[in-house]
């Protein structure tokens, strides 16, 4: 509980700042709002905007589970994308579709957060209760939010509390190998103003035990003669962690209706980097540790008046990131072999406008730029000459971005929707690239609704792409491709009963001049673009939600999502046999399930997953090192919300890994069984109303 002390005094120093509760996107169209415990469920005739769109939500159950989540743990269970995942607090990225990292574009608050660097976004660094909204957009329906997302987009966002006077709520967590989970967030709120300060700190040595299956011992008799093996049991060694968050956020409502909003969010993580299942040494002679700094700021202002709505932002990112590797020369003394440095800057500046005509016609307009400064260097390299050297790159990009869209619902049960987006990078413009949705009431009994879309699009090289020393490769050409969706959705039952809704889509993309990064004869990796690669397949989910008794409630989920993701390109060479195989760490199958049962206060909640097997290498070799095995993980949470006259408590006990499951995620990187945590949450009652 070392952050507790930490969180109350750096809180303590926090001004308050205020501005108002900014209306949420999305509540066009005679929306109406349903409160339910715990969750906030929307439904109501579909916004104009949404027309075509293939959108999935997360609601706060999923992001509120507990005070250790993190945002790739609520794409893990709660979505059929694919989370790859070094443990946790290391790098989480994910497989949207079939595709890689940076085929997924990141907005949080509309600023696109992937690193211009490396194109992805690490998940595991984005604590789930730092987050109010969340929603993937496939394939298609990301053009609108950002270009470059040939898998989709992962939309992020803040609001405001909604609440009345002052108001706080604690959240500590104690697990398995030490580990030690806290969240703090203070309120206030009056008649124009909604002001939150949240904070986050977790930390552990994270050594927890797994059976090594890369090494084995030898069992000897008397004579010293081998008369058994065995695969021993080792601990995660170098694997801990420390990281902080501050979110601080301020909104206003003028008098004419006006809402501004400011939020700022910190970050200082401390990881160190764990040792292989194939290392020897001794943890005590080496270091291997990243730390990062990072600040994201947004202002936004919108104004909302009858058949229309403006509204703009500003931000600015800021990162710092450091990577160190040090071995013991012999003598006990460190010796830095690496010392890897970087810095990202990057101004945000976005305008959006949108005209209703009627309630048939959407008229939308969307203006953004992106300028990234960027410098990476590793700080260690030795000359020739043996004298020290910095090797890296010093490099600023913008990215421009228009957007003109028009929704047309002509008849109560049929709408149509085309897009047109263009993008420049540096200097670099891409072609103009078209969006068309159509959607379809196939029948108002049972809610069942039909929707297509087709689109183009384009994703740039990123910097390390181009100039990564050594391997970057200035002529890349960007990747281009088509994307196909076609689904039905459906929902049958009352909001006050029982309730049944589902989705199955089907996509098809083409993707020319995939960027991989391949060896060359030179010793090191460099990237280059192949042919071709198809990525299809089938995405499909479904809910169920009612009550079973007086009192009781049952809430059930699951997705599935079928995703090929094939390398149609050229070989490489006469001993290239990637040509027809499932690209790298992409699994061809993913699903999961989510259950909860709750009961005058008391919840049971119940998560599984399940990733098919994935090849390591392009030519997906059945070899020891070539595969990952399929594996399935079971977490199961039984909680307890207890209310007094002064403060509403929660007490929450959580098993991850229920069956004890030996799996990795990533080749060498052992993931741990079964392990245990504990929360306790409390809400005064003073001065506060929700």
């Amino acid at each position: 509980m070392r952050g507790k002390g930490w969180i109350l005094g750096i809180l303590g120093g926090l001004a308050e700042l205020a501005l108002p509760a900014a209306a949420q996107d999305g509540t066009e169209g005679g929306k109406e709002r349903l409160l339910r415990t715990e969750v906030v469920t929307v439904r109501g005739r579909r916004p104009l905007k949404e027309i075509g769109i293939q959108r999935t939500r997360f609601d706060s159950a999923a992001l509120r589970g507990n005070v250790a989540l993190s945002m790739a743990d609520v794409l893990t269970f709660h979505s059929s994308i694919f989370v790859k995942s070094y443990g946790r607090a290391t790098l989480a990225t994910v497989a949207f579709r079939g595709t890689s990292p940076s085929h997924t574009q990141v907005t949080w608050n509309g600023m696109r957060i992937n690193n211009p660097m490396l194109g992805m976004t690490d998940f595991s660094m984005i604590p789930a209760f730092f987050i109010d909204e969340a929603s993937l957009l496939h394939g298609t329906s990301s053009v609108d939010e950002a270009g470059g997302g040939l898998g989709g987009a992962v939309r992020l966002g803040t609001g405001p509390a909604g609440t009345e006077g002052v108001g706080l709520q604690y959240v500590q967590g104690i697990g398995s190998f030490r580990t030690f989970d806290e969240f703090l967030r203070l309120t206030y709120g009056a008649r124009r103003w909604q002001v939150s300060t949240r904070a986050v700190c977790a930390s552990s040595p994270n050594d927890y035990k797994y059976r090594n299956r890369d090494k084995k011992e030898n069992i000897y008799d008397e004579e010293m003669n081998i008369v058994g093996q065995y695969y021993p049991t080792e601990r995660n060694r170098s694997g801990a962690y420390r990281d902080i968050h501050v979110l601080q956020e301020a909104y206003y409502t003028a008098e004419n209706g006006d809402r501004v909003g400011l939020r700022g969010w910190y970050l200082n993580s401390n990881r160190e980097l764990p040792m292989l299942t194939t290392e020897y040494g001794d943890e005590t002679e080496f270091e291997n540790r990243q730390r990062e700094q990072t600040f994201r700021g947004v202002v936004s202002w919108e104004r909302r008046r009858e058949g229309w709505k403006a509204e703009g932002n500003g931000g600015y990112l800021y990162t710092r990131m450091a990577y160190d590797y040090k071995r013991d020369v012999g003598n006990g003394t460190m010796a830095a072999m690496t010392r890897s440095r970087s810095r990202v800057q990057t101004l945000y500046g976005r305008a959006r406008g949108e005209y209703y005509g009627g309630r048939k016609w959407l008229f939308a307009l969307d203006l953004s730029a992106h300028q990234h400064w960027v410098e990476s260097a590793d700080k260690n390299i030795v000359t020739q000459e043996g004298e020290r050297a910095t090797v890296g790159y010093d490099r600023a990009r913008i990215e421009l971005a228009g957007v003109a869209a028009v929704k047309w619902r002509p008849t109560k049960r049929f709408g149509m929707g085309a897009t047109l987006r263009g993008e420049m990078c540096g200097t670099e413009w891409a072609p103009p690239i078209p969006a068309l949705f159509v959607e379809g009431v196939v029948s108002e009994r049972g809610e069942v609704t039909a929707k297509a879309s087709v689109s183009r699009n384009f994703r740039f090289p990123t910097l390390n792409d181009l100039y990564f020393m050594p391997g970057g490769n200035p002529e890349l050409r960007k990747e281009k491709g088509w994307t196909y969706d076609a689904g039905l959705r459906f929902g049958v039952g009352r909001e006050e009963g029982w309730r049944f809704a589902g989705s199955a889509t089907w996509f098809d993309s083409r993707i020319e001049d995939w960027i991989i990064w391949l060896p060359t004869v030179k010793g090191f990796f460099s990237p280059k673009n192949i042919r071709r690669v198809h990525a299809y397949g089938v995405e499909a989910e479904g809910e169920l939600r009612g009550w079973l008794a007086r009192g009781w409630k049952l809430a059930l989920r699951g997705s599935f999502a079928w995703t090929p993701s094939i390398n149609q390109g050229e070989p490489m060479g006469p001993g290239d046999r990637s040509v027809g195989k499932q690209l790298p760490y992409v699994p061809e199958f993913a699903a999961n399930a989510t259950g909860e049962i709750s009961w005058r206060g008391w919840s049971l909640a119940y998560q599984w997953c399940w990733y098919s097997e994935r090849f390591t290498m392009s030519s997906n070799e059945l070899t020891l090192t070539g595969r990952l095995p399929a594996y399935y993980m079971n977490n199961v949470t039984l909680g307890k919300g207890i209310s007094l006259r002064w403060a509403e408590l929660e007490l929450k006990g959580m098993i991850r890994n229920l069956f004890d499951e030996e799996y990795l995620s990533v080749l060498a990187r052992p993931m741990p069984g079964i392990n245990f945590e504990i929360f306790i949450g409390i809400k005064p009652k003073w001065g506060a109303k929700n």
